[in-house]
């Protein structure tokens, strides 16, 4: 093998997709091998944006009145044994399995860990979040088939 040979096949090498090319023969051997840098990936933060308050002209305030409000939770700090379930992803919060279908869980049921307590909905994929404690449901703050965000509360407890 010449020079000529050799340079042919480095660049032979760095135009295909190989890393490697490794070749022997009764007279010689030859590895080659090229470093590829690969980019490490990016992990993105999420951003959350803050709601903007707006006060609404005087003629538009009647409007005000029909704009549903989403729930207030309750102010868990006023009982120690409350506890906030928080969305663990943003959806649609589902309170039952189906359409027309008794919900999962009620204001004061009992249970047990592992049980399901609503879907949140994302990219089409049904998420069932279940209880991971045994509980009482105090409150069920999330609104059938509503939107939920991360973080969000959407149920209170009491540990059982």
């Amino acid at each position: 093998m010449d020079i000529k040979d050799l340079k042919d096949l480095i660049k032979f090498l760095d135009k295909s997709g190989f890393t490697e090319f490794e070749y022997e023969s009764d007279d010689f051997r030859i590895f080659l091998s090229k470093q590829v840098n690969v980019a490490a990936p990016q992990v993105m933060q999420p951003t959350f944006m803050q709601p903007v308050t707006q006060t609404l002209p005087q003629q538009s305030a009647q409007t005000t009145e029909n704009i549903a409000t989403a729930p207030k939770t309750e102010n868990v700090a006023s009982n120690p044994n409350h506890i906030e379930i928080k969305s663990p992803i943003v959806g649609t919060f589902y309170e039952a399995p189906a359409p027309g279908a008794e919900p999962f869980v009620r204001e004061g049921d009992i249970v047990k860990k592992g049980k399901t307590l609503c879907i949140i909905e994302a990219m089409k994929i049904m998420n069932e979040i279940e209880a991971e404690f045994d509980c009482k449901i105090v409150k069920k703050v999330g609104v059938n088939a509503e939107p939920v965000e991360y973080g969000e509360t959407i149920f209170i407890v009491e540990k059982v």
